[in-house]
């Protein structure tokens, strides 16, 4: 291999390493700076001396967010709804992209099917009659309202439909010659062969779910049944009233915390469970999304 030793070639690494450092930094920092907020006294945070390091350590704001259990039933309905949401994409992804994968030869009407699809990813009906679907469905205040209304997110659909048809097609053709059916390809054949795609539509349904908090705030009259982004949402509008309500001394607890440190603690412990999912799934997320976007 030949390597380009040249001056420009040089200066190019440079600039772009130091560009990639430079928004990896603009990613990261502010992070840390979260963190060490939610672990800082409430003086030391109200005096602005925290930047990437905690002043005065304290886990007050932590032990705060974990009692009285609203927290962690929240995280519960959350944990819900990942797990069914994205159960309930992939199904509905893989069935809809592998008849969609053939052409329109083999597959009726397949044209106007996609068509269909992609109206449906550029327009909706609106707020409203959405709305007025899951109350006319009886979904209101259940975890089933988060789930259905968005079952088939076309746009993935499509990574996985496009991913499908840059397989060769000699595979299912020797599988049909020794008697499988096309339930048969699928399961034992294709799905396999699927696994990069899948981990990264997997990833998109994973973070949608768990980051989406407005249909929460929509769909559920009770707050007990908010998700964990939802109970959040009104958690930054209304963390004073809610320190106020936690029973305690309220003079007491100002002094050992404050709204930027106590939503710094629960903002960390929602973001803690994508960032122990992701490196798993990160080593077929560029892979998946590249095959997935070849062909059209």
């Amino acid at each position: 291999m030949i390597h380009d030793k040249s001056l420009g070639r040089k200066l190019f690494h440079t600039f772009n390493y130091t560009f990639l450092l430079l928004t990896s930094l603009l990613c990261v920092l502010p992070f840390i700076n979260l963190l060490a907020v939610s672990f800082s006294g409430s003086a030391a945070v109200s005096a602005g001396e925290v930047v990437f390091w905690p002043v005065d350590f304290t886990t007050s704001a932590y032990e705060f967010a974990l009692e009285g259990g609203e927290f962690i039933r929240s995280l519960w309905i959350s944990v819900q709804r990942v797990l069914l949401g994205t159960i309930v994409n992939l199904l509905l992804m893989v069935l809809t992209a592998y008849p969609l994968s053939k052409t329109k030869d083999k597959v009726a009407g397949r044209n106007l099917y996609m068509t269909f699809f992609v109206i449906t990813m550029l327009f909706n009906g609106g707020l409203i009659p959405s709305y007025l679907i899951v109350v006319e469905t009886g979904l209101i205040d259940s975890i089933w309202s988060l789930i259905l209304p968005g079952a088939l997110p076309v746009f993935s659909m499509i990574i996985l439909m496009n991913f499908l048809r840059g397989l060769p097609e000699e595979i299912e053709e020797s599988a049909t010659i020794d008697g499988a059916g096309p339930m048969q390809i699928l399961v034992r054949i294709l799905l396999p062969l699927l696994k990069p795609a899948l981990a990264t539509v997997g990833l998109f349904s994973i973070v949608g779910h768990w980051n989406s908090w407005f249909d929460g705030i929509i769909y559920m009259n009770n707050p007990s049944n908010y998700p964990l982004q939802s109970y959040l949402q009104t958690l930054l509008l209304s963390f004073e009233q809610l320190m106020m309500r936690a029973g305690r001394d309220y003079t007491q607890l100002l002094a050992m915390l404050n709204v930027r440190t106590g939503r710094a603690a629960q903002l960390f412990l929602a973001a803690i469970p994508i960032m122990l999912i992701y490196p798993f799934l990160q080593k077929y997320f560029t892979s998946g999304l590249v095959l997935g976007s070849v062909k059209g």
